[in-house]
């Protein structure tokens, strides 16, 4: 079952972390900023536990913008050792539902091109691939 995270226990932050560091080996998840992303109300973390444990996780933001408002779908992972158990498609759903209760416009995701189950996914729940210029700068 999918739920929305309100509050975290130190089991819960660390595996969060592992998480993190299976999305990517240059990521992690930090008490700061698992704190600063709970305080903003435009910051929507979402959870899939078996047996107490999170083993997924994906997070919705949602911006309003001057035309419309509008939802990124991000850091979204399901430990290896729970893939295939349909956690990733019951994860995607509840932030789409998010999404839409949110009133947003349409929803982004960026995905790895890697991640072929993931991509797959993406697309079987109706996601589009398309093309443009993507830009990031580091501060």
């Amino acid at each position: 079952m999918t739920e929305e995270l309100i509050t975290y226990s130190s089991q819960d932050l660390s595996d969060l972390d592992a998480l993190m560091r299976e999305l990517s080996a240059t990521s992690s998840c930090s008490s700061e900023l698992l704190q600063a992303a709970l305080a903003d109300p435009n910051v929507h973390i979402y959870v899939i536990r078996e047996e107490g444990r999170i083993v997924a996780t994906g997070t919705l933001c949602i911006k309003h913008m001057l035309e419309f408002t509008m939802a990124d779908i991000e850091s979204v992972v399901v430990s290896a050792r729970c893939r295939g158990k349909g956690n990733g498609k019951a994860l995607m759903t509840a932030l789409i539902t998010a999404a839409k209760d949110h009133k947003a416009h349409h929803i982004q995701l960026t995905s790895n091109p890697a991640r072929m189950a993931a991509n797959r996914l993406y697309q079987a729940l109706g996601f589009e691939k398309y093309n443009t210029n993507c830009y990031k700068k580091e501060i």
